[in-house]
């Protein structure tokens, strides 16, 4: 008698715990599967249930297109930060859960791990008790990061080219080559993403042999703020005329890097980035006429 009645309780109390997990944890229930909104064309996708955040957030990561990411933080992480470098999400919009809830199809849980790590990115801000919003641009600070960059930047060339081995050149080279085949974008589009990481992709290469993750890490970080600059810029004001050849620059780094000549590869970085650096002011003097 007293078992039937324990789960008969058990029977009536677990879909409230089901719906309170996926409304404040933002994951789907362990006892059975969930459809997740916003899929293109109104349809919701399946997500098949699993015991805590790791698993749920497998079917959605390669869904998203989004490699590695293990948790559904991660995959908040890295569609908000994607969004916030390509400038699809402005600086200063606020950033409520009830709007990013509705967007990306994730609980708050996530998504508010998710806003405080790109905190410490320098990507949002906190405003005290009234929430999130994505970070405050301006040219001052846009040469600042430029300034920053080239520093460390150059410092983890320089390390990366004493330290690397056969397998940095490889990883070099090959990064070089994806990065070759994508076209340069005009615009700040999908296109403009898969080319940007590539990009990335072939800067991270060249610096990885440095033996120094907070370099890495705070390269990273500086990277991200001026591409920031880079697509608000492109969104605001796409350039007329592009007149750089960045295929012919690429290559000029990666060619120094590979013979260890450090003075030539550190002097193509420099040039490198303030290209870059003047690329943003040019527009933004346009769009302020």
């Amino acid at each position: 008698m007293l078992t039937a009645l324990a789960a008969h309780r058990a029977f009536l109390v677990l879909p409230i715990f089901q719906n309170f997990r996926e409304q404040v944890f933002g994951f789907p229930s362990a006892f059975r599967g969930t459809d997740t909104p916003n899929e293109p064309g109104g349809k919701s996708r399946r997500i098949s249930g699993g015991i805590g955040m790791k698993r749920a957030a497998l079917p959605m990561a390669v869904a998203e297109g989004i490699e590695g990411a293990r948790t559904l933080g991660e995959v908040a992480y890295r569609r908000l930060r994607s969004d916030l470098v390509m400038g699809r999400l402005p600086p200063g919009q606020p950033l409520r859960f009830d709007a990013l809830k509705e967007q990306y199809g994730l609980g708050v849980s996530p998504l508010r791990e998710a806003l405080s790590r790109l905190v410490e990115d320098k990507l949002v801000t906190a405003v005290g008790q009234r929430g999130f919003r994505a970070a405050p641009i301006s040219l001052d600070e846009a040469w600042e990061v430029t300034a920053l960059r080239q520093k460390l930047e150059v410092d983890a060339l320089s390390a990366s080219i004493a330290n690397g081995d056969e397998r940095w050149e490889a990883a070099v080279v090959a990064a070089f080559h994806r990065l070759s085949k994508a076209p340069v974008p005009r615009s700040s589009d999908a296109a403009a993403e898969d080319w940007e990481r590539r990009h990335r992709a072939f800067h991270d290469a060249l610096i990885s042999a440095c033996k120094s993750p907070w370099l890495i890490k705070f390269v990273g970080m500086l990277t991200d703020q001026m591409e920031r600059y880079r697509h608000y810029r492109m969104i605001r004001t796409p350039p007329k005329v592009w007149v750089r050849d960045l295929e012919r620059e690429h290559r000029e780094l990666m060619d120094a890097a590979l013979a260890r000549n450090v003075a030539r590869a550190t002097e193509l970085l420099l040039t490198h980035i303030s290209r870059t650096a003047e690329f943003i002011s040019a527009l933004a003097s346009v769009a302020a006429e």
